[in-house]
């Protein structure tokens, strides 16, 4: 039997159930992945708190790390014994092993271990796909990120240095402030005591930011909406206070603004896709100049502790370690 965390309805950490299931052998396309390490991100707690619906029960989880233990029919390039990762799902990661589609699968290279491979893979593509898709700052230029000591945030912050590009952070406190400044921030504003619009206009000599990534939504609308010069674009990718409602298109014209709302895989949505953004964060990583913490462990079994830690703040990011 297969140990797996699944949710019979919506609900805080304690809706979390562990139970036992059978696994069957992979179906065409697929593969067997036993996992070592299993992330825990902020968006887990948004599909079992019913935010982003999904039918009922359901697992949890995007993102592992592992072993393949069985291929299915027509798969190439990958056989039993394989290390091997991934981050765009399908739910269902919070279990002992699972069957996924090979094209979501990425080789891990023989030197980034499971723990490191669930610090960085999910965050540090997030980070690819916004700087490296989306919009590519360009050396010297001035951005604007929201919550810049996030788990996510801290990984921006070392690839605008490393890009050269000039990141403005905000934060909740002093502390996170000085985290994000170590970890590559050009500026940050403490969100508790600075106006963010006025700050970045200051800091900018009036102009304006080229480009928001916004991963907050309702709080810092507006505020990215103000930072941003003519024909700037607005990058949402995240609304963890919260979505935007009731939006006003002319809210973009006074400035002939430009909006786009992101999601990871759909900009992974091919294999050679995944592989190539992968490649160039691993290459980052491997030469020191992205990493992030290892994550606080937990067993399979405690994911609804996980779950309550990140949700009061106390931990920045966890893993389940299944037995």
């Amino acid at each position: 039997m297969n140990q797996a965390v699944i949710l019979d309805t919506h609900g805080g950490p304690e809706v979390l159930r562990v139970t036992d299931r059978p696994l069957p052998a992979p179906a065409a396309g697929e593969v067997t992945v036993a996992h070592r390490a299993v992330g825990v991100n902020c968006i887990d707690l948004y599909y079992r708190g019913g935010r982003y619906p999904h039918p009922l029960p359901h697992g949890l989880g995007f993102e592992g790390a592992g072993v393949v233990e069985a291929v299915g029919s027509g798969v190439a390039g990958l056989r039993p014994g394989d290390r091997v990762a991934y981050a765009t799902g399908p739910l269902g990661a919070y279990a002992q092993a699972r069957n996924l589609p090979a094209s979501h699968i990425i080789k891990l290279p023989p030197d980034i271990g499971f723990d490191t491979a669930m610090a960085i893979l999910y965050k540090g593509l997030t980070v690819q796909y916004l700087f490296r898709q989306v919009y590519r700052p360009q050396a010297g230029e001035i951005v604007l990120f929201h919550a810049a000591a996030s788990g996510v945030g801290l990984i921006a912050c070392q690839w605008a240095r490393l890009l050269g590009v000039r990141l403005i952070g905000t934060v909740s406190d002093s502390a996170r402030g000085a985290l994000a400044r170590e970890h590559g921030a050009w500026r940050t504003i403490d969100t508790r005591h600075e106006d963010v619009a006025a700050r970045v206009m200051a800091l900018t000599d009036g102009a304006g930011v080229a480009a928001v990534y916004d991963g907050v939504g309702r709080d810092t609308w507006l505020d990215s909406l103000a930072s941003l010069r003519p024909r700037g674009l607005l990058i949402n990718f995240g609304d963890a206070s919260g979505p935007v409602a009731g939006v006003a298109l002319s809210a973009l014209q006074k400035k002939s603004l430009y909006l786009t709302v992101t999601s990871l895989a759909a900009y992974m949505n091919t294999p050679a896709r995944l592989l190539a953004a992968a490649s160039e964060l691993f290459r980052h990583v491997r030469a020191k100049a992205l990493h992030a913490h290892i994550p606080r462990h937990y067993p399979l079994a405690q994911a609804a502790r996980a779950h309550a830690a990140l949700e009061k703040r106390s931990i920045a990011a966890a893993v389940l370690i299944p037995s």
